[in-house]
């Protein structure tokens, strides 16, 4: 098959055999996969992976011993992979087993190739209604949904994301179902301008006085999100926080954070990490057509042009780049 592998801050496509599946694997057959930020900091040296880079996708059940009901079926997947043993797994949550491997980030080769092996037990059967498309968006629209299960929201809650790249879009569009009060704030009007299509108020930070000038003509936030990718994100998202407000921290970058920790403790701020969400509440989005993923889409590359569609998903003002495997 054919597949892409990271190694070393390199890309090569390369010819590898099936992957082997275990008694509690499925055999899927990649259709389409996306570039994510991601993606780009794995590249960089987060998490020091080496091997199939990717964990959104679509595919079909090719083979599944365990659950031959799944074969022939759409799917998307849980990127954790938890030991089973441990009590995080034995909670249902092996988003925090200590022994984790993630699709495509640890431990665990991703999506990015004709074929890969996942656990039976990862797998959400894609509903019909939701083209395949779309549901590449499964896994980051689960993880901006994941904000609204972490914290209560309510019809006036006050809430700022920070970044208008693909989660920051996505996290806006998904909190405007639970608040009336979303604010996008970002730097590309052209990136802005699909939020407020669908509703969502905006506002360009195109100046360093950009954050100051929201505060003094918008008020601060009760929840603001870090949907930046930059380290330096952070700090902009505390500054739009009110008093004993909430920060949600989704920015995972490969370089460190100096936070302005006499702010949080000044102003008695809680800082929340916030990562993977419950797919199927997102399919159930996608399903019901609650917010449109297709105007996210920038360009679709075949699997063997990689390193064209790698470079075009590295451009700032770059959407969502997806790769046609089948």
């Amino acid at each position: 098959m054919k597949a892409v592998r990271f190694e070393n801050q390199t890309i090569s496509v390369v010819d590898l055999p099936l992957p082997e599946i275990g008694g509690n694997e499925a055999l899927v057959k990649i259709l389409m996969a996306g570039i994510c930020a991601t993606d780009i900091a794995i590249f960089n040296g987060y998490a020091g992976f080496t091997g199939i880079p990717g964990h959104e996708f679509v595919g079909i059940v090719e083979q599944c011993p365990k659950s031959p009901e799944l074969v022939g079926k759409r799917v998307v997947a849980d990127i954790n992979c938890g030991c089973g043993r441990c009590p995080a797994c034995l909670a249902r949550d092996p988003r925090h087993c200590p022994e984790r491997q993630t699709i495509g980030i640890r431990g665990r080769d991703g999506v990015f190739a004709e074929y890969c092996a996942i656990p039976v037990e990862n797998l959400h059967v894609v509903p019909e209604p939701v083209e395949t498309l779309c549901a590449v968006f499964a896994e980051p629209l689960a993880a901006a949904l994941e904000i609204a299960q972490q914290l209560h929201i309510g019809h006036h809650t006050r809430i700022a994301v920070i970044g208008d790249g693909k989660l920051g879009i996505l996290a806006a569009l998904g909190l405007n179902h639970y608040s009336s009060r979303v604010l996008l704030a970002g730097r590309y009007p052209q990136k802005l301008a699909i939020a407020e299509r669908q509703g969502v108020a905006t506002v360009c930070l195109d100046s360093k006085d950009a954050v100051a000038a929201v505060c003094a003509r918008l008020g601060q936030f009760d929840i603001t999100v870090d949907a930046t990718g930059n380290p330096e994100g952070i700090n902009l998202a505390i500054a739009l926080t009110r008093p004993e407000g909430t920060v949600v921290v989704k920015t995972t970058s490969h370089r460190p954070s100096q936070i302005d920790l006499a702010s949080v403790a000044v102003n008695e701020l809680r800082l929340i990490g916030s990562r993977c969400g419950d797919l199927s509440l997102a399919l159930r989005f996608l399903e019901n057509r609650w917010l449109d993923v297709k105007p996210l889409v920038d360009a679709v590359y075949p699997l063997t042009d990689f390193t064209e569609a790698f470079s075009h998903a590295l451009c700032k003002d770059s959407l969502k780049v997806l790769l046609a495997v089948e």
